[in-house]
Protein backbone atom coordinates (compact mmCIF):
# COMPACT_ATOMS: atom_id res chain seq x y z
CA UNK A 1 0.00 0.00 0.00
CA UNK A 2 1.57 3.24 -0.96
CA UNK A 3 0.29 5.17 2.27
CA UNK A 4 0.92 8.78 0.66
CA UNK A 5 2.94 12.18 2.37
CA UNK A 6 0.54 13.64 5.41
CA UNK A 7 -1.98 16.71 4.71
CA UNK A 8 1.12 19.83 4.87
CA UNK A 9 -1.06 22.44 7.44
CA UNK A 10 -0.39 25.80 6.94
CA UNK A 11 1.87 27.37 9.91
CA UNK A 12 -0.51 29.03 11.94
CA UNK A 13 -2.90 25.34 11.64
CA UNK A 14 0.48 24.02 13.18
CA UNK A 15 0.82 26.17 15.92
CA UNK A 16 -2.90 25.83 16.81
CA UNK A 17 -2.28 22.32 17.08
CA UNK A 18 0.17 22.98 19.59
CA UNK A 19 -1.51 24.97 21.73
CA UNK A 20 -4.67 22.90 21.84
CA UNK A 21 -2.12 20.32 22.65
CA UNK A 22 -0.48 22.33 25.41
CA UNK A 23 -3.75 23.49 26.68
CA UNK A 24 -4.67 19.47 27.28
CA UNK A 25 -2.00 18.65 28.88
CA UNK A 26 -0.66 21.80 31.24
CA UNK A 27 1.58 19.39 33.36
CA UNK A 28 3.41 17.31 30.78
CA UNK A 29 4.24 20.83 28.83
CA UNK A 30 5.06 22.59 32.50
CA UNK A 31 7.31 19.20 33.25
CA UNK A 32 9.44 19.59 29.55
CA UNK A 33 9.41 23.00 29.28
CA UNK A 34 7.93 22.54 25.54
CA UNK A 35 5.43 26.10 26.94
CA UNK A 36 8.23 28.08 26.90
CA UNK A 37 9.76 27.07 23.24
CA UNK A 38 6.06 27.32 22.35
CA UNK A 39 5.22 30.95 23.58
CA UNK A 40 9.02 32.32 22.22
CA UNK A 41 7.85 30.98 18.71
CA UNK A 42 4.66 32.79 18.94
CA UNK A 43 6.89 35.69 19.60
CA UNK A 44 8.98 35.73 17.41
CA UNK A 45 6.76 35.26 14.70
CA UNK A 46 3.77 37.33 15.49
CA UNK A 47 4.09 40.21 13.17
CA UNK A 48 4.50 38.67 9.24
CA UNK A 49 7.65 39.54 7.93
CA UNK A 50 10.42 38.65 5.03
CA UNK A 51 10.67 34.49 5.14
CA UNK A 52 14.23 34.89 6.37
CA UNK A 53 12.75 36.59 9.62
CA UNK A 54 10.45 32.92 9.81
CA UNK A 55 13.06 30.45 9.13
CA UNK A 56 15.13 31.97 11.89
CA UNK A 57 12.57 31.98 14.29
CA UNK A 58 11.84 28.36 13.06
CA UNK A 59 15.58 27.29 13.78
CA UNK A 60 15.65 29.05 17.28
CA UNK A 61 12.06 27.07 18.09
CA UNK A 62 13.89 23.87 16.89
CA UNK A 63 17.14 24.64 19.18
CA UNK A 64 14.51 24.79 22.18
CA UNK A 65 12.77 21.78 21.20
CA UNK A 66 15.83 20.43 21.06
CA UNK A 67 17.09 21.56 24.40
CA UNK A 68 14.28 19.43 26.21
CA UNK A 69 15.04 16.13 24.61
CA UNK A 70 16.73 15.16 28.48
CA UNK A 71 13.58 15.78 29.63
CA UNK A 72 10.95 15.02 27.47
CA UNK A 73 12.27 12.10 25.44
CA UNK A 74 8.93 9.59 24.89
CA UNK A 75 6.49 12.17 25.33
CA UNK A 76 3.95 13.06 22.92
CA UNK A 77 4.14 16.77 23.60
CA UNK A 78 7.70 16.73 22.29
CA UNK A 79 7.17 14.77 19.42
CA UNK A 80 4.13 16.81 18.42
CA UNK A 81 6.74 19.76 18.50
CA UNK A 82 9.27 17.85 16.44
CA UNK A 83 7.05 17.01 13.57
CA UNK A 84 5.62 20.79 13.79
CA UNK A 85 8.93 22.15 13.19
CA UNK A 86 9.84 19.40 10.09
CA UNK A 87 6.44 20.13 8.40
CA UNK A 88 6.85 24.34 8.79
CA UNK A 89 10.83 23.91 7.36
CA UNK A 90 10.14 22.10 4.64
CA UNK A 91 6.84 24.17 3.68
CA UNK A 92 9.38 27.28 3.94
CA UNK A 93 12.49 25.70 2.15
CA UNK A 94 13.95 26.56 5.48
CA UNK A 95 17.81 25.46 6.25
CA UNK A 96 18.54 23.63 9.34
CA UNK A 97 21.69 25.58 9.27
CA UNK A 98 21.70 29.34 9.94
CA UNK A 99 21.35 31.85 12.43
CA UNK A 100 18.29 31.93 15.38
CA UNK A 101 16.79 34.99 17.05
CA UNK A 102 15.70 35.71 20.09
CA UNK A 103 11.70 36.96 20.80
CA UNK A 104 10.56 40.01 20.74
CA UNK A 105 8.58 41.11 23.01
CA UNK A 106 4.50 41.80 22.28
CA UNK A 107 0.63 41.22 23.75
CA UNK A 108 -0.65 37.91 23.73
CA UNK A 109 -3.06 36.92 20.90
CA UNK A 110 -6.49 35.97 21.99
CA UNK A 111 -6.96 32.18 21.73
CA UNK A 112 -8.09 31.25 18.16
CA UNK A 113 -11.69 30.22 17.98
CA UNK A 114 -13.28 26.95 18.31
CA UNK A 115 -13.29 24.65 15.42
CA UNK A 116 -16.39 23.93 13.78
CA UNK A 117 -17.69 20.55 14.61
CA UNK A 118 -19.50 19.09 11.96
CA UNK A 119 -19.85 14.83 12.24
CA UNK A 120 -22.02 13.74 9.05
CA UNK A 121 -22.84 10.04 9.61
CA UNK A 122 -24.81 10.49 6.13
CA UNK A 123 -21.04 11.33 4.04
CA UNK A 124 -19.84 8.45 2.21
CA UNK A 125 -16.76 6.73 3.95
CA UNK A 126 -14.35 7.74 1.28
CA UNK A 127 -12.79 7.20 -1.78
CA UNK A 128 -10.79 3.77 -1.66
CA UNK A 129 -7.33 5.15 -0.53
CA UNK A 130 -9.01 5.74 3.02
CA UNK A 131 -9.84 1.62 3.04
CA UNK A 132 -6.51 0.09 4.17
CA UNK A 133 -7.52 -3.45 2.36
CA UNK A 134 -9.48 -1.82 -0.31
CA UNK A 135 -6.02 0.15 -0.96
CA UNK A 136 -3.70 -2.88 -1.62
CA UNK A 137 -2.68 -4.21 -5.36
CA UNK A 138 -4.79 -6.86 -6.43
CA UNK A 139 -3.44 -10.31 -6.25
CA UNK A 140 -1.47 -9.65 -3.15
CA UNK A 141 -1.13 -11.16 -0.44
CA UNK A 142 -3.83 -10.26 2.97
CA UNK A 143 -2.27 -7.89 5.24
CA UNK A 144 -0.67 -9.55 8.26
CA UNK A 145 -2.19 -7.94 11.44
CA UNK A 146 -0.65 -8.01 15.13
CA UNK A 147 -1.88 -7.36 17.89
CA UNK A 148 -0.55 -5.41 21.18
CA UNK A 149 -2.26 -5.36 24.84
CA UNK A 150 -1.99 -3.56 28.11
CA UNK A 151 -3.92 -4.42 31.27
CA UNK A 152 -3.79 -5.29 34.75
CA UNK A 153 -1.06 -4.16 37.16
CA UNK A 154 0.35 -3.25 34.18
CA UNK A 155 0.82 -6.27 31.91
CA UNK A 156 2.12 -6.15 28.48
CA UNK A 157 1.97 -8.33 25.20
CA UNK A 158 4.03 -6.65 22.33
CA UNK A 159 3.56 -6.97 18.74
CA UNK A 160 5.99 -9.87 18.72
CA UNK A 161 3.76 -11.99 21.12
CA UNK A 162 6.59 -11.29 24.40
CA UNK A 163 4.28 -11.03 27.17
CA UNK A 164 5.86 -8.96 30.77
CA UNK A 165 4.79 -7.49 33.60
CA UNK A 166 6.23 -4.18 34.11
CA UNK A 167 6.50 -1.17 36.80
CA UNK A 168 6.60 1.79 34.13
CA UNK A 169 5.30 4.26 36.36
CA UNK A 170 4.43 8.09 34.91
CA UNK A 171 3.67 8.62 31.41
CA UNK A 172 5.04 5.78 28.49
CA UNK A 173 4.65 6.00 24.94
CA UNK A 174 2.95 2.80 23.71
CA UNK A 175 3.13 3.82 20.06
CA UNK A 176 4.31 6.23 17.88
CA UNK A 177 4.46 5.52 13.97
CA UNK A 178 3.26 8.06 10.98
CA UNK A 179 0.18 7.65 11.78
CA UNK A 180 -1.03 7.56 15.35
CA UNK A 181 1.00 7.69 18.66
CA UNK A 182 -0.84 6.16 22.20
CA UNK A 183 0.74 7.14 25.69
CA UNK A 184 -0.43 5.91 28.87
CA UNK A 185 0.00 7.49 32.49
CA UNK A 186 0.16 4.43 34.96
CA UNK A 187 -0.12 5.55 39.08
CA UNK A 188 0.83 3.18 42.10
CA UNK A 189 -2.29 0.15 42.52
CA UNK A 190 -1.40 0.30 46.41
CA UNK A 191 1.23 2.90 48.23
CA UNK A 192 4.64 1.64 48.44
CA UNK A 193 4.43 -0.88 45.83
CA UNK A 194 6.02 -2.05 42.83
CA UNK A 195 2.51 -2.72 40.90
CA UNK A 196 1.19 0.18 38.84
CA UNK A 197 -2.07 0.24 36.38
CA UNK A 198 -3.26 2.60 33.84
CA UNK A 199 -5.41 6.09 35.33
CA UNK A 200 -5.05 7.92 31.45
CA UNK A 201 -4.55 7.00 27.92
CA UNK A 202 -3.80 9.37 25.14
CA UNK A 203 -4.22 8.70 21.33
CA UNK A 204 -3.58 10.95 18.76
CA UNK A 205 -4.20 9.84 15.01
CA UNK A 206 -2.57 12.29 12.66
CA UNK A 207 -4.09 13.60 9.63
CA UNK A 208 -3.91 11.60 6.40
CA UNK A 209 -4.69 12.57 2.82
CA UNK A 210 -7.81 13.59 1.91
CA UNK A 211 -9.10 10.76 4.87
CA UNK A 212 -8.99 12.61 8.50
CA UNK A 213 -7.69 15.69 10.19
CA UNK A 214 -5.65 14.91 13.22
CA UNK A 215 -7.92 13.68 16.10
CA UNK A 216 -7.12 13.42 19.75
CA UNK A 217 -8.77 10.78 22.19
CA UNK A 218 -8.50 11.29 25.80
CA UNK A 219 -10.03 8.59 28.56
CA UNK A 220 -9.21 8.75 32.34
CA UNK A 221 -10.30 6.95 35.25
CA UNK A 222 -13.84 7.38 35.29
CA UNK A 223 -14.07 9.25 32.13
CA UNK A 224 -13.99 7.33 29.03
CA UNK A 225 -15.66 9.62 26.30
CA UNK A 226 -17.80 8.59 23.11
CA UNK A 227 -16.08 11.14 21.06
CA UNK A 228 -12.73 12.83 20.71
CA UNK A 229 -11.10 15.59 22.31
CA UNK A 230 -13.45 18.24 20.21
CA UNK A 231 -16.60 16.26 20.45
CA UNK A 232 -16.76 14.60 17.29
CA UNK A 233 -17.35 11.10 16.69
CA UNK A 234 -15.21 10.81 13.48
CA UNK A 235 -12.63 12.28 11.05
CA UNK A 236 -13.50 15.47 10.57
CA UNK A 237 -14.96 17.17 7.23
CA UNK A 238 -12.98 15.28 4.47
CA UNK A 239 -14.45 13.27 2.38
CA UNK A 240 -13.15 9.92 4.61
CA UNK A 241 -14.31 11.14 7.32
CA UNK A 242 -16.12 8.40 8.48
CA UNK A 243 -13.11 5.83 7.82
CA UNK A 244 -11.93 7.20 11.81
CA UNK A 245 -14.93 6.50 13.89
CA UNK A 246 -15.52 6.26 17.80
CA UNK A 247 -18.15 3.80 18.66
CA UNK A 248 -19.44 3.46 22.30
CA UNK A 249 -19.94 -0.10 23.13
CA UNK A 250 -20.78 -0.17 27.03
CA UNK A 251 -21.11 3.48 28.28
CA UNK A 252 -18.44 4.56 30.74
CA UNK A 253 -16.72 0.62 30.38
CA UNK A 254 -15.96 0.11 26.61
CA UNK A 255 -15.16 2.12 23.56
CA UNK A 256 -13.61 0.65 20.24
CA UNK A 257 -12.02 3.28 17.78
CA UNK A 258 -12.04 1.83 13.94
CA UNK A 259 -9.28 3.70 12.00
CA UNK A 260 -9.91 1.64 8.32
CA UNK A 261 -7.72 3.80 6.37
CA UNK A 262 -4.77 2.49 8.57
CA UNK A 263 -6.86 -0.92 8.89
CA UNK A 264 -6.66 -0.49 12.56
CA UNK A 265 -9.17 -1.09 15.59
CA UNK A 266 -8.45 -0.03 19.20
CA UNK A 267 -10.59 -1.01 22.29
CA UNK A 268 -10.35 0.94 25.37
CA UNK A 269 -12.21 0.00 29.10
CA UNK A 270 -12.33 0.59 32.41
CA UNK A 271 -12.70 -2.06 35.06
CA UNK A 272 -12.73 -1.12 38.19
CA UNK A 273 -10.37 2.07 38.52
CA UNK A 274 -8.08 1.50 35.73
CA UNK A 275 -8.42 1.71 32.04
CA UNK A 276 -7.26 -1.47 29.63
CA UNK A 277 -5.94 -1.41 25.82
CA UNK A 278 -5.70 -3.49 22.88
CA UNK A 279 -5.00 -2.72 19.22
CA UNK A 280 -5.09 -4.78 16.26
CA UNK A 281 -2.97 -3.46 13.80
CA UNK A 282 -1.34 -4.12 10.06
CA UNK A 283 2.22 -5.23 10.42
CA UNK A 284 3.11 -2.10 7.71
CA UNK A 285 1.66 0.28 9.64
CA UNK A 286 2.92 -0.72 13.04
CA UNK A 287 6.68 -0.52 10.90
CA UNK A 288 5.80 2.59 9.82
CA UNK A 289 8.55 4.38 11.89
CA UNK A 290 9.37 8.54 11.65
CA UNK A 291 12.96 8.97 10.00
CA UNK A 292 15.93 8.96 12.72
CA UNK A 293 13.32 8.34 15.75
CA UNK A 294 14.34 5.64 18.34
CA UNK A 295 11.45 3.06 18.31
CA UNK A 296 13.26 1.53 21.41
CA UNK A 297 11.03 3.45 23.92
CA UNK A 298 7.94 2.59 22.58
CA UNK A 299 6.51 -0.60 24.87
CA UNK A 300 4.23 -2.40 22.15
CA UNK A 301 7.20 -2.92 20.10
CA UNK A 302 9.93 -3.75 22.00
CA UNK A 303 8.22 -4.50 25.66
CA UNK A 304 9.27 -2.36 28.45
CA UNK A 305 13.12 -1.66 29.56
CA UNK A 306 14.67 -3.89 31.60
CA UNK A 307 15.13 -2.38 34.74
CA UNK A 308 11.12 -1.53 34.46
CA UNK A 309 10.37 -5.34 34.58
CA UNK A 310 9.00 -6.61 37.66
CA UNK A 311 9.96 -9.86 39.10
CA UNK A 312 6.75 -11.59 40.06
CA UNK A 313 8.64 -13.83 42.36
CA UNK A 314 9.80 -11.32 44.97
CA UNK A 315 6.49 -9.56 44.73
CA UNK A 316 4.86 -12.55 45.12
CA UNK A 317 6.86 -13.56 48.27
CA UNK A 318 6.53 -9.96 50.06
CA UNK A 319 2.59 -10.00 49.63
CA UNK A 320 2.39 -13.98 51.31
CA UNK A 321 4.40 -12.22 53.70
CA UNK A 322 2.30 -9.14 54.36
CA UNK A 323 -0.78 -11.27 54.49
CA UNK A 324 0.83 -14.12 57.26
CA UNK A 325 1.55 -10.81 59.09
CA UNK A 326 -1.81 -9.57 59.13
CA UNK A 327 -1.47 -6.58 57.16
CA UNK A 328 -3.92 -5.88 54.60
CA UNK A 329 -2.94 -4.35 51.36
CA UNK A 330 -6.98 -4.46 50.22
CA UNK A 331 -7.57 -2.07 47.62
CA UNK A 332 -10.97 -1.81 45.80
CA UNK A 333 -12.46 -4.07 47.77
CA UNK A 334 -10.68 -7.52 47.59
CA UNK A 335 -9.45 -8.57 50.83
CA UNK A 336 -5.73 -10.01 50.71
CA UNK A 337 -5.76 -12.84 48.43
CA UNK A 338 -3.20 -16.00 49.15
CA UNK A 339 -1.57 -18.16 46.25
CA UNK A 340 -4.22 -20.78 46.59
CA UNK A 341 -7.41 -17.93 47.29
CA UNK A 342 -6.24 -16.11 44.01
CA UNK A 343 -5.97 -19.09 41.95
CA UNK A 344 -9.36 -19.94 43.02
CA UNK A 345 -10.68 -16.75 42.41
CA UNK A 346 -9.21 -16.33 38.93
CA UNK A 347 -9.78 -19.87 37.58
CA UNK A 348 -13.44 -18.60 37.79
CA UNK A 349 -13.34 -16.32 34.93
CA UNK A 350 -9.78 -18.13 33.61
CA UNK A 351 -10.37 -21.76 33.65
CA UNK A 352 -6.56 -22.13 31.05
CA UNK A 353 -3.34 -21.44 33.06
CA UNK A 354 -1.53 -19.56 30.50
CA UNK A 355 0.34 -15.93 30.66
CA UNK A 356 -3.39 -14.47 31.82
CA UNK A 357 -4.30 -16.74 34.30
CA UNK A 358 -1.10 -15.96 35.42
CA UNK A 359 -1.29 -12.12 35.63
CA UNK A 360 -4.63 -12.37 36.92
CA UNK A 361 -3.01 -14.37 40.22
CA UNK A 362 -0.45 -11.53 40.13
CA UNK A 363 -2.44 -8.80 40.56
CA UNK A 364 -4.71 -10.42 43.22
CA UNK A 365 -1.64 -11.16 45.46
CA UNK A 366 -0.14 -7.50 44.93
CA UNK A 367 -3.07 -5.72 44.97
CA UNK A 368 -6.07 -7.51 46.53
CA UNK A 369 -8.29 -5.53 43.99
CA UNK A 370 -10.92 -8.30 42.82
CA UNK A 371 -11.24 -6.03 39.54
CA UNK A 372 -8.01 -6.96 38.53
CA UNK A 373 -9.54 -10.35 37.58
CA UNK A 374 -12.19 -8.76 35.12
CA UNK A 375 -8.88 -6.81 33.90
CA UNK A 376 -7.26 -10.19 32.86
CA UNK A 377 -10.28 -11.62 31.30
CA UNK A 378 -11.16 -9.03 29.08
CA UNK A 379 -7.93 -8.38 27.83
CA UNK A 380 -8.35 -12.26 26.98
CA UNK A 381 -11.19 -11.72 25.50
CA UNK A 382 -9.97 -9.08 23.16
CA UNK A 383 -7.42 -11.24 22.64
CA UNK A 384 -9.46 -13.54 20.51
CA UNK A 385 -11.30 -10.77 18.80
CA UNK A 386 -8.21 -9.05 17.45
CA UNK A 387 -5.34 -11.59 17.20
CA UNK A 388 -4.69 -13.29 13.83
CA UNK A 389 -3.53 -16.11 14.80
CA UNK A 390 -5.95 -18.23 16.71
CA UNK A 391 -3.19 -20.41 17.56
CA UNK A 392 -1.30 -17.81 19.07
CA UNK A 393 -4.17 -16.99 21.63
CA UNK A 394 -2.97 -18.54 24.75
CA UNK A 395 1.03 -18.35 25.69
CA UNK A 396 2.05 -20.58 27.97
CA UNK A 397 5.29 -19.41 29.18
CA UNK A 398 6.04 -19.48 33.01
CA UNK A 399 8.83 -16.80 32.68
CA UNK A 400 6.83 -14.65 31.21
CA UNK A 401 6.01 -12.65 34.01
CA UNK A 402 9.44 -13.02 35.99
CA UNK A 403 10.95 -9.71 34.73
CA UNK A 404 12.42 -10.96 31.79
CA UNK A 405 15.12 -13.09 33.20
CA UNK A 406 16.23 -14.42 30.39
CA UNK A 407 18.17 -11.40 28.61
CA UNK A 408 17.79 -11.32 25.07
CA UNK A 409 19.06 -8.96 22.30
CA UNK A 410 20.42 -5.99 22.97
CA UNK A 411 20.49 -6.56 26.56
CA UNK A 412 23.25 -9.49 26.10
CA UNK A 413 25.91 -7.60 25.54
CA UNK A 414 26.23 -6.17 29.26
CA UNK A 415 26.20 -9.86 30.54
CA UNK A 416 28.79 -11.02 28.00
CA UNK A 417 30.93 -8.12 28.64
CA UNK A 418 30.68 -9.10 32.45
CA UNK A 419 31.37 -12.96 31.57
CA UNK A 420 34.56 -11.45 29.30
CA UNK A 421 36.02 -9.79 32.33
CA UNK A 422 35.34 -12.48 34.56
CA UNK A 423 37.89 -14.24 32.51
CA UNK A 424 40.52 -11.79 31.56
CA UNK A 425 40.91 -11.58 35.78
CA UNK A 426 40.67 -15.04 35.96
CA UNK A 427 43.36 -15.49 33.95
CA UNK A 428 45.58 -12.69 35.13
CA UNK A 429 45.05 -14.19 39.00
CA UNK A 430 46.46 -17.48 37.57
CA UNK A 431 49.30 -16.07 35.68
CA UNK A 432 50.43 -14.04 39.12
CA UNK A 433 50.03 -17.29 41.17
CA UNK A 434 51.95 -19.33 38.57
Amino acid sequence: MVMGERGRPSALEVCRVLALFFSLFPSVSLQCKILKCNSDFWASTSNSGPEEDFCTALRAYNSCVRRTARTCRGDLTYHSAQHGIEDLMGQHNCSKEGPTSQPRARTPLPPPPPPVLTDSQERSDGPEVCHYERSLPRNTAPPNYTHCGFFGDPHLRTFGDDFQTCRVEGAWPLIHNKYLSVQVTNTPVVPGSVATATSKLTIIFKNFQECVDQKTYHAETDELPAAFADGSKNGGDRHGANTLRVVEKVPGQHVEIQAKYIGTTIVVRQVGRYLTFAVRMPEEVVNSVEEDDDQDLYLCLHGCPVNQRINFRSVRARAAEAHGSGRSRSGGGGGGFTKQSARAKCKERLPVEDVYFQSCVFDLISSGDINFTMAAYYAFEDVKTLHSNSKRHHIFDNDSLLGGAAPRGRDLLPVLLLNLLAVVLWRECCTVHL
